[in-house]
């Protein structure tokens, strides 16, 4: 059970994204093999990246497509400045889209991550609005240098109609 702390209720705000190149390795994932994918997804772009002289344009993020369920389609990459190339090793050029996107600041575990998207969720419904069929998350956080998850930054990206 969790306790309801007002600190860490997610200001939930509305903005218009602009389109963003990104460098991505993408796959059809089991949900606990996510934590796998992404340490290979992200050493593998920053590779391709650095080979293709290439600068990275923000923070790593993930992609995904359609409501996760036990499998998920994600991509997972940086954002560039300048649309990329090719490279190897599957990783490709990607575009994170433009237009209406709610977005919301979860602080906390990876684990805790479903009741940030809830309240989204809960907010869509309120003002009417679609979800769109992607989403993404930046990871404003590394574990590698923030040992403690209570304090890790997720930046919630959800398209909206």
């Amino acid at each position: 059970m969790s306790e309801s702390n007002p600190e860490s209720t997610p200001e939930i705000k509305s903005t218009d994204r602009q389109e963003q190149p990104t460098a991505v390795l993408r796959e059809t994932v089991p949900m606990n093999a996510l934590r796998e994918f992404f340490g290979r997804a992200y050493s593998s772009v920053m590779a391709a990246v650095q080979q293709q002289h290439v600068q990275l344009a923000g923070p790593p993020f993930a992609l995904y497509r359609g409501m996760p369920t036990d499998v998920v389609d994600v991509e997972a990459g940086f954002p560039l400045a300048a649309p990329f190339p090719g490279g190897d090793g599957g990783v490709v050029a990607g575009v994170l889209p433009g237009g209406r996107a709610l977005e919301a600041m979860h602080v906390g575990p990876y684990e805790t991550l479903p009741e940030t998207y809830g309240k989204v969720m809960a907010r869509m419904q309120a003002e009417g609005l679609t979800p769109g069929d992607t989403m993404w998350e930046y990871y404003l956080s590394d574990p590698g240098t923030e040992p403690d998850p209570s304090a890790w930054k997720t930046l919630i990206v959800w398209p909206v109609g």
